[in-house]
């Protein structure tokens, strides 16, 4: 697979102090198999939907115990001149370019607004093996309270063009890398309870939206919002059992028309 455009969503990992817990969850809920932990990279361990390599869980590092959150990790070519352009704009270097053996080189990085997301300049680990498939990941919405800070930062650092939802409804915006759309921002609304940070919320492909809600739900998951049918798919937002957020979303099953979206000058 040739490398990935600079600025691309490809892979996704999070944090958990109950490993096997959040195994347990993920793989009934997303039919998610596991690879052995990596004791050589602490624990790191992959998940697999039909064999191929979707996603990660790994046991918290010293002193960053506590709630667990995906991360979402954006494609480079040369992570220690994305560092730089992150600083560059305003936003903070949590974790400094590191090299991980030969899979690749990463860092961890937050928004003027206090969105954190990774990013990965792909060794032999390329990054996501299946998207849009069943238990894979297909899309990705930063969720802030500060939409001005996020938008001039992200598209200056990763050179994204922005587009606006048209129905006036939400405040809602696409990043696009050249005609393809990679991610979404959403302002957070007062809906959200003031101790939710802002995050970047990942969506993971199922075959029945409803059946994954309830799966969650038995398991200890909280439903956050829907099930809601767009012309996008049948999506709902959960919590994990350990308060990490992610959507579900059914791309077969869809109602209204597309939204339209207007370039930002």
């Amino acid at each position: 697979m040739a490398a990935q455009p600079e600025g691309t969503p490809c892979w996704a990992d999070a944090m958990f102090s109950d490993l096997e817990g959040a195994k347990s969850f993920y793989g009934d809920v997303l039919g998610w198999t596991f690879a052995e932990a990596s004791a050589e990279y602490g624990n790191y361990t992959q998940a697999y939907a039909n064999g191929k390599a979707v996603a990660a869980v790994v046991p918290p590092m010293p002193g960053q115990e506590g709630l667990s959150q995906w991360c979402l990790y954006f494609a480079s070519q040369d992570v220690a001149a994305t560092a730089a352009r992150i600083r560059d704009h305003g936003g903070e270097v949590l974790m400094e370019p590191m090299q991980v053996g030969d899979f690749g080189s990463m860092c961890l990085a937050r928004d003027p607004g206090g969105v954190v997301f990774g990013v990965w300049q792909a060794g032999t680990h390329e990054g996501f093996e299946a998207m849009a498939e069943p238990g894979a990941y297909i899309w990705a919405e930063v969720f802030t309270r500060e939409p001005g800070k996020s938008d001039a930062f992200f598209p200056a650092v990763f050179s994204y063009r922005q587009r606006d939802m048209e129905d006036g409804e939400m405040d809602f915006r696409v990043y696009d890398l050249g005609e393809r759309t990679v991610l979404g921002r959403m302002k957070m609304t007062e809906e959200f309870p003031p101790e939710v940070r802002p995050y970047i919320n990942v969506y993971f492909t199922v075959e029945d939206c409803d059946e994954a809600v309830a799966k969650a739900t038995k398991l200890g998951g909280v439903l956050r919002f829907g099930p809601m049918t767009t012309p996008f798919g049948r999506f709902a937002a959960i919590s994990d059992p350990q308060g990490a957020n992610f959507s579900v979303i059914d791309t077969t099953t869809t109602e209204g028309e597309m939204p339209k979206l207007t370039d930002v000058s």
